[in-house]
């Protein structure tokens, strides 16, 4: 897959593999089309309700998006 890639430039390959542009995307996650661009470019950290929005959007895991290695399991609470 996208490894060793940043969030922005995952998330702009995701788009570009739908055939989407930025607004077409931005109003799917219910974000302005410049917010995008800014996440895109790296400009811009993406909250944590864009990143669920882009991970619904796109079926994908947050793990991908942030680089979290597969395999690790959830606290014993």
């Amino acid at each position: 897959m996208h490894m060793n890639r940043s969030i922005g430039d995952k998330i702009r390959i995701l788009r570009e593999e739908a055939n989407l542009n930025q607004t077409q995307l931005g109003k799917e996650l219910n974000i302005t089309q410049r917010k995008l661009s800014y996440i895109e470019c790296n400009k811009y950290e993406p909250s944590v309700e864009d990143i669920r929005a882009i991970c619904n959007y796109f079926k994908i895991s947050a793990d991908y998006l942030l680089d979290i290695k597969k395999g690790y399991g959830y606290p014993n609470r």
